[in-house]
């Protein structure tokens, strides 16, 4: 018997590439996640401070300022009724600063009124030298 002769169609090998292409996408998908979250991470508050005298509390609410070396964790100057440090994100008229706290606030980038680095933001970092 005569039988005729079947062709069999090759099967695509695109199967590789569609996997290829796969994962390429995945891989793209994910960088730009990574990205973005680490550039989130970099976001932070900027704080002013100023280095006040703790001691000498104003019945508004106020702390006079002294100058940074005061704070400066090298020194640690005292006052004659106790000590000195920094005020953080306040308000400031003339010699006198309030509205703010001394609970360093985490996160963020802190920096004396007149640019010392009192703290960058991320992690807490505190910057010894200064001016």
């Amino acid at each position: 018997m005569n039988r005729p002769e079947r062709f069999s169609t090759p099967k695509p090998s695109g199967g590789s590439k569609s996997s290829t292409a796969i994962k390429l996408g995945t891989l793209g998908v994910l960088s730009t996640l990574v990205v973005g979250f680490c550039a989130a991470q970099n976001r932070y508050d900027e704080v002013g401070a100023d280095c006040v005298d703790l001691s000498n509390r104003q019945p508004d609410g106020s702390y006079p300022v002294v100058p940074d070396d005061y704070c400066d964790d090298d020194h640690h100057y005292h006052g004659s009724h106790g000590a000195y440090g920094w005020y953080y994100g306040g308000t400031r008229t003339g010699g006198r600063v309030w509205r703010g706290t001394t609970v360093k606030p985490a996160d963020a980038h802190i920096t004396s009124r007149t640019g010392r680095v009192i703290q960058r933001g991320g992690f807490g970092f505190h910057s010894g030298g200064g001016g």
